[in-house]
């Protein structure tokens, strides 16, 4: 079990580097924002996350 956390938080941290390399302050936000929402259980916060991470990634491509 510990090993699987650990994994999980080596994704998570890799996944936010990788997001504000690429896509800036807005790109941690949003993945905060959604981070919170998922851990809370609150859909709105975690919805204006995925919704900053959509517009994010539809600008770019």
């Amino acid at each position: 079990m510990p090993l699987i956390a650990i994994l999980v938080a080596a994704l998570a941290i890799g996944l936010e580097q990788l997001l504000q390399v690429k896509y800036g302050v807005m790109g941690l936000v949003a993945f905060v924002a959604l981070a919170i929402g998922i851990k809370a259980k609150n859909s709105m916060i975690g919805g204006i996350g995925a919704v900053i991470l959509v517009l994010l990634l539809a600008q770019s491509g």
